[in-house]
């Protein structure tokens, strides 16, 4: 007789469990929408019963459902329990990690090597994206280990901080600003400001809110362009200024200046290492291999 249930279906539904939509979901586990709204139909009629409610307005757990996660999880983590617990070193033979995409590339430089040439025996597969999506993927047994932004909500992971990016400001090279070494939130008031979306960071984006609400700053927001190239272009073409974490200023752009921001250290994007909390042998691993960045 075969299970009703097995560990990809749990995962699946997990990850549906966690975002509450389909769409996030998938985009979360690298699938298109149908396939996974098809696998979670045939997992309820498996099961007979409905494990979500669908409407208009969203997506919602039954009470099946709810009766489920705890399950899903507890399988789930005794899963990639004895994933670790076979590895060599306490590492799976493929090391999963997020990175992401609020820091510039060169943060992550040399992280991947650095960790296979002490663990000669584990390949690195890295995957870039929003921070809440990396921690989705990694509630979804997606990853093994996230680089985030901070402050992101990781309920029930382990959240490691280990670095702090003051923010800057990017800006047109002939801008009357950039002849100064500093400029404060009050000279940007107003400036057209590309500033990301809140879907893309809810807990950044609010956390920001409240610093500019202390310093009565209401720019007109730009909607900040995803890919940092064309970001940069836009800056370049005066179309707007841009606060990014200084990590952003290796990025060179001609007709693109960066300055420091008197606020920088208050607008600071934490970087944190993110895992769950049965896998300290990892977390000191990456905790180190992060740790040697900028060393030979």
């Amino acid at each position: 007789m075969s299970n009703l249930l097995d560990s990809r279906a749990l995962a699946l539904f997990l990850a549906v469990a966690d975002a509450l939509s389909f769409r996030q979901a998938a985009e979360a586990l690298h699938l298109s929408q149908p396939p996974l709204s098809r696998a979670i139909r045939e997992l309820e009629e498996r099961l007979g019963t409905r494990l979500f409610d669908r409407n208009t307005k969203g997506v919602n757990l039954t009470a099946a459902g709810q009766r489920l996660v705890p399950y899903a999880r507890s399988i789930g983590r005794l899963l990639h329990e004895a994933e670790a617990e076979l590895a060599t070193g306490g590492l799976p033979a493929t090391l999963r990690l997020g990175l992401t995409s609020a820091a510039e590339p060169s943060w992550f430089r040399g992280l991947a090597q650095r960790v296979q040439s002490t663990h000669p025996g584990t390949t690195v597969s890295t995957v870039s994206d929003t921070s809440p999506r990396l921690v989705r993927q990694l509630r979804a047994g997606k990853l093994d280990a996230a680089f985030v932004a901070l402050p992101t909500d990781a309920h029930g992971l382990d959240v490691l901080a280990l670095d702090r990016l003051p923010m800057v400001v990017a800006m047109q090279s002939s801008h009357p600003l950039a002849r100064r070494r500093a400029v404060r939130l009050a000279d940007l008031a107003r400036e057209p400001v590309f500033w990301f979306e809140r879907a893309r960071q809810p807990a950044f984006y609010d956390y920001c809110q409240k610093v500019f609400s202390r310093h009565d700053f209401a720019p007109s927001k730009l909607r900040e362009p995803t890919d940092h190239h064309v970001l940069l272009s836009d800056v370049a073409s005066g179309r707007g200024v841009a606060l990014l974490p200084r990590s952003f200023t290796g990025l060179r752009r001609a007709g693109v200046v960066y300055r420091a921001l008197a606020e920088g250290e208050e607008l600071a994007v934490g970087i944190g290492l993110v895992t769950r909390r049965d896998r300290q042998p990892l977390r000191d691993m990456l905790t180190a291999a992060a740790g040697a960045r900028g060393q030979p």
